[in-house]
């Protein structure tokens, strides 16, 4: 693949997954589940269907499996993970070798919006409730929303603030042109989720690129 040909929209590693991102990933990935305790690799470029000969590389060239490939209009989004953070970053290093890329040249991830909603109302709540694929908002919760671009960052994104935040992961949408995360709690946990988000896209690699 030629320097140029490929755009590097999303380079995030995680170093060590979550419990409740692990069962929230694991249940809506395609692939190879994830569980607590593995590393991940997300990776999203354009255009999408180049995706699928930088997967098959990284299987091949590490001990990683993909949990997920996914090729939409303008974008491929992969994930891969191992227990060993090792496998993923050799995994990281046969893609970036691929592309003639180093991780500089991955597009920074932005933060778009980072908004709480106090004392969610019950009829809110079911609305939330009907679309999510992690943890129930109960009416009288706080819910922080956060948006990002490139997308495929959102994941990582969530992955810290379950780190820091004593919160629920209610959704997780990585697909697109933006990256989306709910969570839920109390307000004073929820605001500290908040400071998270924030830190997150001041202080880890992927946030200042370039």
């Amino acid at each position: 693949m030629a320097r140029g040909a490929v755009e590097l929209r999303t380079y995030a590693f995680v170093d060590r997954l979550q419990p409740q991102m692990a069962a929230l990933m694991g249940s809506i990935m395609s692939g190879d589940p994830v569980v607590e305790g593995m590393s991940q690799l997300y990776l999203e470029i354009s255009p999408g269907s180049d995706v699928y000969a930088l997967v098959d590389a990284a299987v091949k060239g590490a001990g990683v499996r993909p949990g997920s490939q996914v090729v939409e209009r303008q974008y491929g989004m992969t994930e891969l993970h191992s227990m060993s953070q090792d496998a993923v970053r050799q995994a990281g290093r046969t893609i970036l070798d691929l592309l003639g890329m180093t991780e500089a040249d991955a597009q920074p991830a932005e933060l778009v919006s980072a908004k709480i909603v106090s004392n969610i109302d019950a009829y809110q709540a079911q609305l939330v409730n009907r679309s999510k694929k992690g943890s129930l908002l109960v009416a009288g919760e706080s819910m922080l929303v956060v948006e990002c671009q490139p997308a495929a960052y959102i994941s990582a994104v969530g992955n810290e603030v379950e780190k820091s935040a004593d919160v629920k992961i209610v959704d997780v949408r990585g697909v697109g042109q933006f990256g989306r995360l709910w969570v839920s709690g109390l307000h004073s946990e929820v605001d500290s989720a908040r400071d998270a988000v924030r830190q997150a896209f001041e202080k880890t690699p992927w946030s200042h690129r370039r």
